[in-house]
């Protein structure tokens, strides 16, 4: 979906900073760490300004982010709204939809299922996965900072894809096979946050590491997953993210 991911991105987030500046809002963008696009300098600061392809078929997500930080920047400096802006790296975490795209939901299916679980290239590209509690702890705490510059919020522990595939594989006591397939195009060879300024701006940092995050993701999923809590209560309060998508899985 092309046009409605970039109109999205872009358009959506003008009318909704109008919005925050009429009813003098504060405003916080679920911005991503594929801004840095496939990056050239490793691990990625938010003094980095990214290698993307706008042309590529990924162009639409990477643009359409890049253009909503423009844009908060702009509504912060021209009208004074208050803002934040996080670089949300690879989340993963209970609730994940089983099809949407993202590495840790597939694998989990996969494995549970006793299917292949599908590996793209030779699985060497990196990914940098932050539990989604974490996450939203870190997201909370720049919410109520003073700080309107981007800031990363993930985890700066760093494995390749097929050793998550393998870790996943072993957690679930799977079976499964590993079937390579090709890499996407402009798939990201390396990912992974500098947060040295959510430890000093937010005093922020992940707690909860790799084998304790898919434990619980998989407790979730074996218990019932996103069958049994379709119908579940939402929580009182909840907080909306935009998880990369993709490769970031």
């Amino acid at each position: 979906m092309p046009i409605a991911t970039l109109k999205v991105g872009t358009l959506g987030t003008h009318k909704a900073l109008g919005l925050a500046k009429a009813k003098g809002a504060r405003f916080l963008l679920a911005s991503t760490s594929e801004v840095y696009g496939d990056p050239e300098v490793h691990p990625q600061s938010e003094s980095y300004w990214g290698n993307v392809n706008p042309v590529g078929p990924r162009g639409v997500y990477d643009e359409a982010k890049r253009a909503a930080e423009t844009f908060v920047m702009a509504y912060h400096n021209a009208h004074g709204v208050e803002t934040r802006i996080a670089r949300i790296f690879n989340t993963f975490g209970p609730r994940m939809r089983k099809h949407d795209g993202r590495a840790v939901p597939a694998f989990v299916s996969q494995a549970l299922a006793g299917e292949p679980l599908t590996v793209f290239g030779d699985g060497s590209q990196t990914r940098s996965l932050c539990y989604v509690d974490d996450l939203v702890e870190g997201l909370e705490r720049l919410l109520f900072s003073d700080y309107h510059l981007p800031v990363n919020i993930g985890n700066p522990g760093e494995l390749t894809v097929l050793q998550l595939a393998e870790l996943i594989r072993e957690l679930t006591g799977s079976p499964s096979p590993i079937d390579f397939q090709p890499l996407p195009v402009d798939d990201p060879r390396r990912r992974r946050p500098d947060i040295s300024t959510a430890k000093r701006v937010l005093g922020w940092e992940p707690r909860i590491d790799l084998r304790e995050g898919l434990a619980r993701t998989i407790a979730w999923w074996t218990e019932g997953g996103p069958h049994a809590r379709a119908s579940a209560p939402a929580p009182a309060a909840a907080v909306t993210v935009d998880p990369v998508h993709g490769g970031d899985g």
